[in-house]
């Protein structure tokens, strides 16, 4: 059983959160902010870490840039859902990939447990990010070579689309992929829910 909510602005579709993941009142949530480490502007984090909290959600933070591997395994573990931040999606991924926490989030996902992706979190669930190259920079990573991602949905996130500051890249993204990628574009007020191999996008498009 496979659930994925999949968000480019995270408290904006929270009302949206709440009708699929159902009450999370004393549930936990490995969250993990990794992604924003190397931005400058960063309150979408503060923004989903409050949303939660209101809600009497436990958040069990997990930098992965940081933490040690018995840390990554144990925190993944033992909570009920992951929550994966906004921010560089090429720096996310060579986090992911050094520390291992790839093949162990692909193994609770198909386990059945919850994936929450916002902005780069959403991204890194497709086959692969190469795309993003017009959304974020490579500098954040530049030894990264392998852009293979977590595979977990056959689709490719365009977040913020029509969103300031992004309408140019994600309209770059588009124009470049969409006769070779099943891309998914999303604005701020839309979600992907996931359900196994079921794919439905909730909210209105304000574009």
């Amino acid at each position: 059983m496979k659930k994925l909510f999949l968000a480019s602005s995270f408290a904006d579709v929270f009302d949206l959160f709440l009708d699929f993941a159902g009450n999370i009142q004393n549930k936990s949530i490995t969250f993990i902010p990794t992604a924003s480490k190397v931005e400058e502007v960063k309150f979408y984090v503060d923004d989903a870490r409050s949303a939660f909290l209101q809600q009497g959600a436990f958040i069990d933070e997990l930098d992965l840039s940081t933490a040690s591997p018995s840390e990554i395994t144990d925190k993944l573990a033992k909570n009920e859902m992951i929550y994966v931040s906004g921010g560089n999606t090429f720096f996310l991924l060579r986090e992911l990939t050094r520390t291992g926490a790839a093949q162990l989030i692909q193994q609770h996902i198909q386990a059945g447990k919850m994936y929450i992706g916002e902005s780069a979190g959403a991204m890194i669930t497709a086959p692969n990010i190469d795309y993003v190259k017009y959304m974020d920079s490579l500098d954040q990573a530049p030894m990264l070579r392998d852009f293979t991602a977590l595979n977990l949905v056959d689709f490719y996130v365009v977040p913020h689309y029509t969103n300031f500051p992004f309408v140019e890249a994600a309209q770059k993204i588009i124009d470049t992929y969409s006769t070779t990628l099943p891309l998914q574009p999303i604005d701020n007020h839309q979600a992907i829910l996931v359900n196994n191999e079921t794919k439905i996008i909730r909210g209105n498009h304000k574009g």
